[in-house]
């Protein structure tokens, strides 16, 4: 029930001129012929209350309420406002009332916080499987080509390793390769850049390996090893890993250029993305698992890659006195070919130590 007699003082804006006009203002009437009255020095009208609009109040904003006409009403004193039109029956919808709880803004809060971590550990990972499995081989490939471009552009040279010991190591590959399903397996090619990164490989989308010199180098180009590495990467393209993480990281992408307004920089950044893929630890035991298979059904042992990461910790270790020793040295100069050393693919993965563990189990 409503006090229909209740008033309330206000000030009148016709919408025509900026003269403020003092009036007061109550409701007449029932159902619907109840109308709001607004009576002043030269005012008197009454207004359909459903020809009244009351806009969603804030805590600190002006209360005010727009006419049909043009015009409006609005009190200074707030309170008052509040308790009037309250008393008049014009109730707050639910999520008025919510807005101006701080119990429920930081509920509401915590529960998109909550739905934005559920999207990038659950729902992203979903949705970017079916985008996968319905993008069509050509697609993928031409990615794996505009991404084989632009890391050649940025972080990679021409290979200055002899074509006989290119072809040996892809020969090898290729023999382990023979005793899989080749029904079951996606085609794959195998490329050789000189590194600015150091010893590294890394899977394109399309099927396309890039194996630096400086990772046959790091193994005394040792194929058994390589052919572990290589099986590896061709896990990520088996899995379509850099296809997936690119959907993911392209509808957050979108997603923040919903947020911010800038679409410029989306598409142009999809190549640079691809070329430095950090895969997610389920994608890199994915790739594990297909390396220990490879290597297994081809009747190599999964030590091979302990030998790796074995091999890369020396490195590592070379790299670390290195850099003490330059810091004795003030005048030693900086190899500005080399930016990061181990940049992208490796770097990227799991923990040294969980991975030894795994191998080492497989091996057994």
């Amino acid at each position: 029930m409503h006090s229909a007699g209740s008033t309330l003082p206000a000030t009148y804006f016709d919408g025509r001129t900026a003269r403020a006009q003092a009036v007061s203002l109550r409701f007449v009437g029932e159902g619907r012929q109840r109308s709001l009255h607004i009576l002043g020095d030269g005012v008197d009208l009454q207004i359909p209350a459903h020809q009244v609009q009351w806009p969603e109040r804030t805590r600190h904003g002006q209360r005010l309420a727009h006419l049909a006409s043009g015009g409006h009403v609005q009190c200074e004193n707030a309170e008052a406002w509040d308790r009037w039109a309250q008393s008049q029956g014009q109730h707050e919808s639910l999520v008025v009332k919510m807005q101006q709880s701080w119990r429920w803004v930081a509920g509401s809060v915590a529960v998109l916080a909550m739905m934005a971590v559920a999207l990038q550990l659950w729902g992203l990972p979903l949705l970017a499987r079916a985008v996968v499995a319905a993008t069509p081989p050509g697609i993928e490939q031409s990615l794996g080509d505009s991404t084989l471009a632009a890391v050649d552009e940025a972080l990679m040279r021409p290979s200055k390793l002899p074509l006989a010991e290119q072809a040996r190591i892809t020969q090898a590959f290729a023999d382990a390769m023979a005793h899989q399903d080749a029904a079951s397996q996606r085609s794959w090619r195998l490329v050789f850049r000189q590194s600015k990164i150091g010893p590294n490989a890394l899977a394109l989308p399309g099927g396309t390996i890039i194996m630096t010199d400086e990772m046959v180098a790091l193994v005394n180009a040792d194929t058994q090893v390589l052919t572990a590495v290589l099986a590896h990467e061709l896990g990520h393209v088996q899995q379509r890993h850099g296809l997936r993480m690119l959907v993911q990281a392209t509808v957050l992408g979108a997603l923040g250029a919903v947020v911010l307004g800038d679409f410029s920089t989306l598409l142009a950044a999809v190549p640079a993305l691809l070329g430095q893929a950090h895969y997610s630890r389920e994608a890199e035991r994915e790739a594990d698992a297909h390396a220990v298979k490879v290597l297994k059904d081809a009747g190599m042992s999964p030590l091979h890659m302990v030998t790796l990461f074995e091999a890369l910790e020396q490195e590592r270790q070379k790299k670390a006195n290195k850099a003490k020793d330059s810091q004795d040295a003030p005048d030693a100069e900086d190899d500005e070919d080399s930016p990061s050393w181990l940049g992208i693919a490796f770097a990227s993965h799991p923990s040294d130590a969980d991975r030894i563990a795994y191998f080492r189990a497989a091996a057994q």
